[in-house]
């Protein structure tokens, strides 16, 4: 999951579905100066990762965020953002007793 956020493209690409909800493969590609087919293998990249939902609607390939994936994330990342939290205050409380 985090190596395909790593990349610039499909961190504005998941941005993107952030902000519009949904978005078509062909909306998602105007807006960048790579080609279809290069945007095309970002979005496979960021299915595979499950952190996006295809569906596919007539002749066109609808996209938007997995809810429940970026809701995995996102307490993944709050755990351990109050682990190294609780982790630095120990070691200011420390400093601060060794000063």
């Amino acid at each position: 999951m985090f190596a395909a956020l790593a990349d610039p493209t499909r961190m504005s690409i998941i941005d993107m579905l952030a902000k519009f909800g949904e978005l078509s493969a062909s909306d998602i590609s105007k807006t960048f100066e790579s080609t279809a087919s290069a945007i095309s293998q970002h979005l496979k990249i960021l299915r595979e990762a499950g952190l996006v939902i295809v569906q596919k609607r007539a002749q066109k390939r609808i996209y938007q965020l997995d809810v429940a994936a970026m809701s995995g994330l996102e307490e993944w990342l709050n755990i351990r953002t109050k682990e190294w939290s609780n982790r630095l205050d120990s070691f200011d409380n420390y400093a601060q007793q060794i000063k």
